[in-house]
């Protein structure tokens, strides 16, 4: 997590085209929509960080399907709300702006670093609404837990984060626990298939932290039995450092979702020939 605010500046390189900021739920919200076809992949920022985070990704995967990306409330142009920024509050602002594209479920959900603990709670929640589940170095539900207690990092990495981060990044932290304990409370649905990114190199603030880090990025394959995880030669930025793999694991995910869609009793292909796209295939407005 740490490493998402050192390498920041990195997003800079390249920005999603079409972005756009209208209503949903009576909140302006900044989002980029794109492509077609179904299912629709559905990108969630990690902490920190806004939409052009894809912007290495998000050429090949509109040439795949639909896509949306978005910023949360309070980043970029997106409306502060004045809900807890906890992930249950998170989700369900989620869930209002695909409803207000008119943009309909399965999806899949890909998400990275605080983004993919707020995936994993969309999927254990609806997974009714999840065509799969890609994680992109995803914060573990008992991040805060150990070594990655705030309490317990060094004090110069306390300083650099209350001195340089917004109220929104502060508040979502505080809630950051809390999330994760949602997450760790509810099922997950074998059914979903789960893709798993985790970075090889690990944080440079502490032994301990780096070894906490580690020891919970491999447990994503206790906490998803059945899930694919890939190990990448990288930091904790993947989108940026090696774009390819997140490109592969979306490619891996919908050919996934798809199979499983035409196998579905009832299921036809879609006009445009989509592999199984059982609904009408899904046109973006940008």
């Amino acid at each position: 997590m740490v490493g998402l605010w050192l390498s920041v500046c990195l997003a800079g390189c390249a920005t999603v085209p079409g972005v756009v900021t209208d209503a949903a739920g009576g909140r302006e919200v900044e989002h980029a929509l794109a492509g077609q076809g179904a299912p629709v992949v559905v990108f969630e920022n990690g902490l920190g960080a806004r939409l052009d985070w894809w912007a290495k990704v998000w050429p090949d995967t509109v040439q795949q399907t639909t896509a949306l990306a978005y910023n949360r409330a309070g980043y970029g142009h997106s409306e502060a709300s004045p809900a807890p920024r906890d992930g249950a509050h998170v989700v369900e602002e989620l869930r209002t702006l695909l409803k207000a594209r008119k943009l309909p479920p399965p999806y899949v959900l890909v998400g990275h670093s605080l983004g993919g603990l707020y995936m994993q709670l969309f999927a254990r929640k609806y997974p009714g609404e999840v065509a799969a589940l890609v994680l992109v170095d995803s914060t573990h539900p008992d991040q805060m837990r150990g070594a990655g207690n705030p309490d317990l990092w060094p004090t110069w990495l306390k300083l650099a984060f209350r001195l340089s981060t917004s109220d929104v990044v502060k508040q979502e932290l505080a809630a950051l626990d809390a999330t994760g304990q949602l997450v760790a409370s509810l099922p997950v649905d074998p059914t979903v298939p789960v893709f798993v990114l985790s970075a090889l190199r690990t944080p440079g603030a502490s032994p301990a932290l780096a070894d906490d880090v580690q020891r919970k990025r491999a447990d994503f394959a206790h906490l998803y039995p059945g899930s694919t995880q890939v190990w990448v030669d990288s930091g904790h930025g993947i989108p940026l450092e090696k774009p390819e793999a997140v490109v592969q694991a979306i490619r891996d995910a919908l050919q996934a979702a798809r199979a499983a869609r035409a196998a579905a009793p009832g299921c036809a292909p879609a006009a445009g020939g989509l592999p199984g796209a059982c609904t009408q295939g899904v046109q973006s407005g940008g």
